[in-house]
């Protein structure tokens, strides 16, 4: 499957403006752009979340993890544990999800 940027479509959670780059069956490619003031509340969903910091800074906290992230770094979080993100300096990040999201599609 390929996905073109012209194709993206995007979505909304938390204020978070996302794209939804490609989904297949297994898996979801994102891109999150995170704008200032941009914080997503601790939440929790069933899917594995794995992402890379392209640009800007943000803080993520789990029970177990609190973190700041810069450009390069990435994390995953594993399905079924609560996480938040605090934007620190705005910018973009693409995500993976294990399964696709349904709210996203």
């Amino acid at each position: 499957m390929i996905g073109r940027s012209r194709d993206a479509k995007s979505r909304t959670f938390h204020g978070v403006d996302i794209d939804v780059l490609v989904s297949g069956s297994e898996a979801m490619v994102t891109k999150m752009r995170f704008k200032e003031g941009d914080n997503v509340p601790f939440h929790v969903h069933p899917n594995i979340q794995s992402g890379y910091v392209m640009s800007g800074r943000m803080r993520l906290r789990t029970h177990d993890i609190d973190e700041t992230l810069e450009p390069g770094d990435s994390y995953s979080v594993p399905g079924g544990v609560e996480h938040s993100i605090e934007v620190l300096e705005p910018g973009e990040v693409i995500d993976v999800f294990v399964p696709p999201r349904e709210d996203l599609l």
